[in-house]
């Protein structure tokens, strides 16, 4: 029974994998978005269709359901490019306005209004969107990386030592 269940959880997981890949192909060839290999675009996100070129997704991002990411305000008359960088997180029913550029390895939280342009490794919250945290390291598609699953590069230190400082060692 386990087997059976286990073998239609992995059959539906690589179902829906495909037709995700399949959607974001349609959305690439068809409306003409750059959206990047390995990106995860819900299915109910909305990206905007009024100037589809405008949309930018960097590789291993996730668009969570009900984000939308807008690349038009017709108030103003503009259409404009709103991009958002790789390795990050969109979550549920985010606003992306038009003109914004989210950097790498940033995650969005649900329900935020993002007004102006995140800088790279930033958790923003909020509406309108405001910075919590920087310096964040993320994996595929947003997954915050502890400090001991990061690598050292992207953490901007050396390996530490493990000998003692000659000012802590003890004399005599």
């Amino acid at each position: 029974m386990d087997q059976d269940f286990s073998l239609l959880v992995r059959l539906r997981t690589r179902l829906r994998n495909l037709l995700m890949e399949v959607h974001r192909r349609w959305l690439v060839h068809v409306w003409g978005m750059d959206i990047a290999p390995g990106c995860r675009i819900s299915f109910k996100a909305h990206l905007d269709r009024s100037y589809p070129r405008g949309v930018h997704i960097g590789p291993e991002t996730s668009v969570s359901f009900g984000a939308a990411i807008l690349t038009h305000d017709f108030s103003r008359g503009l259409h404009t490019h709103t991009r958002i960088g790789a390795r990050c997180l969109i979550g549920a029913h985010a606003l992306i306005m038009p003109g914004v550029t989210i950097g790498d390895h940033c995650v969005i939280g649900g329900g935020s209004v993002v007004l102006r342009d995140v800088p790279s490794g930033s958790l923003v919250l909020g509406n309108p969107a405001r910075v919590i945290q920087s310096g964040l390291v993320t994996g595929p598609h947003g997954r915050i990386l502890e400090p001991a699953e990061r690598p050292l590069s992207a953490l901007g230190e050396e390996p530490r030592s493990t000998s003692r400082a000659p000012h802590l060692t003890r004399s005599g």
